[in-house]
C-alpha cells in the first residue's frame, strides 16, 4: 500500500483521489489528517500550484503528519490546522480561506488510536477510560462510564452503538462502578450478554461510548452543512464512513441536501439540492486492499459534486 505507514494506512486512497480532484491547481482540505496518507496522495495528484490543508484535533496525528509533510510545508503547498472538523468554517476563516475545491472526511477512529492502548479506544488492550480524540479537552470515557445516569448510558448505547441489549449492559456498568480500565469495562460487558454475542456487543458498546465522548454525530452534521458553504460549485466532497450510523446522514445529505433525508422540490417537481451524486451507491474496498488493511473491510465511500446555487 503506497501511502501506508506504521502510523496509519489510508483507506480507498486511489479511489478517493480520482473522485475528489477536479482542479489540479485547486485547494483541497483533508479534514481528518491522521498520519497524512491521504494528504500525501492529494499533493502527488495536484500540480505544483495545488495546495492541501490538513485538519486534526489529535496532537499525535499532527506531530506525525508534520514530520511526513515537512518538505511540502516548506514549499507552501501544505498547511496544518489544529481543530475538529465540526468547526470547519471557523478554522478555514481564521486561516484566511473562504472557498475550497474539495473536502475529504475519513470518519471514525484511526488505526494508530486503536493500537495505542493508553488512549482507551480498544477493548482488546488495557488502558485508561479516555477515548478522547483531543486529549486536552472534553469529557472522557471515565466520566461517561462512572458518572452518567443509567438511563443516559442506555440511550448512548442504543443511539450510538445500536446495541439492542443496551439496557442490561448499562445496568451492569452502573452496578460495577467504579470501573478503572478498558479491560475492566470489557469484563463487565461480557458478564451482561450471552457468550455468542460478546464480540459484537463489545464493539458496539465501545463505539457508542466513543461517539458520545467525542460528540461525533453532532460534529459530522456540522461539517456536512459547512461543506455547502465552503466548497465551490464544481468542487467535490468525499466521505468515508465505517458504520451505518455515520453513513446514513452522509447519504441523506449528499442525496437530498438536508439531514432529514426529505426531498425538497420546485414547482416543476425538480429536486432542489446543492449536490450532484458522483457515487449513487457507496464504493467499497477490493479484496486486495482488505487483505492488506482489514480496517478497510467496513469502509463506505460516497462522493458528490457541489452544483450551482439553489433554492431550498
Amino acid at each position: 500500500m503506497r501511502y501506508a505507514t506504521a502510523y496509519h494506512a489510508p483507506v480507498l486512497c486511489n479511489t478517493v483521489i480520482e473522485g475528489l480532484v477536479t482542479d489540479r491547481e485547486g485547494l483541497y482540505v483533508d479534514a481528518t489528517l491522521g498520519g497524512g496518507g491521504h494528504s500525501v496522495a492529494l499533493l502527488n495528484a495536484l500540480a505544483p500550484a495545488g495546495r492541501v490543508v490538513g485538519i486534526d484535533q489529535d496532537a499525535e496525528a499532527l506531530a506525525e503528519a508534520s514530520k511526513r509533510l515537512a518538505d511540502e510545508v516548506e514549499r507552501g503547498r501544505f498547511q496544518m490546522l489544529r481543530g475538529n472538523f465540526g468547526d470547519l468554517e471557523r478554522l478555514l476563516s481564521e486561516a484566511g480561506i473562504t472557498a475550497i475545491d474539495g473536502l475529504l472526511l475519513d470518519l471514525g477512529v484511526s488505526s494508530h488510536q486503536l493500537d495505542e492502548a493508553e488512549r482507551g479506544f480498544s477493548y482488546q488492550a488495557e488502558g485508561e477510560l479516555d477515548m478522547r480524540m483531543n486529549t486536552q479537552s472534553g469529557v472522557s470515557a471515565d466520566e461517561v462510564v462512572n458518572h452518567w445516569r443509567e438511563e443516559e448510558l442506555r440511550q448512548v448505547l442504543w443511539d450510538f452503538g445500536e446495541e439492542k441489549r443496551g439496557r442490561q449492559v448499562a445496568r451492569a456498568i452502573v452496578a460495577a462502578r467504579p470501573i478503572a480500565t478498558t479491560t475492566e469495562l470489557a469484563d463487565v460487558i461480557r458478564s451482561a450478554v450471552p457468550t455468542r454475542d460478546e464480540v459484537k456487543t463489545l464493539a458496539r458498546v465501545f463505539q457508542g461510548i466513543r461517539i458520545a465522548v467525542n460528540a461525533e454525530m453532532e460534529k459530522l452534521e456540522a461539517v456536512l452543512e459547512a461543506a455547502v458553504e465552503v466548497i465551490r460549485p464544481g468542487g467535490r466532497i468525499a466521505v468515508i464512513a465505517y458504520h451505518s450510523l455515520e453513513d446514513r446522514p452522509v447519504k441523506r445529505f449528499l442525496r437530498y441536501g438536508n439531514l432529514r433525508g426529505e426531498p425538497v422540490r420546485d414547482i416543476y417537481g425538480n429536486l432542489l439540492t446543492p449536490w450532484g451524486e458522483i457515487t449513487r451507491k457507496p464504493v467499497m474496498a477490493g479484496e486486495e486492499e482488505v487483505e492488506a488493511n482489514p480496517r478497510a473491510r467496513s469502509a463506505r465511500l460516497r462522493i458528490a459534486e457541489r452544483i450551482a446555487e439553489h433554492e431550498s
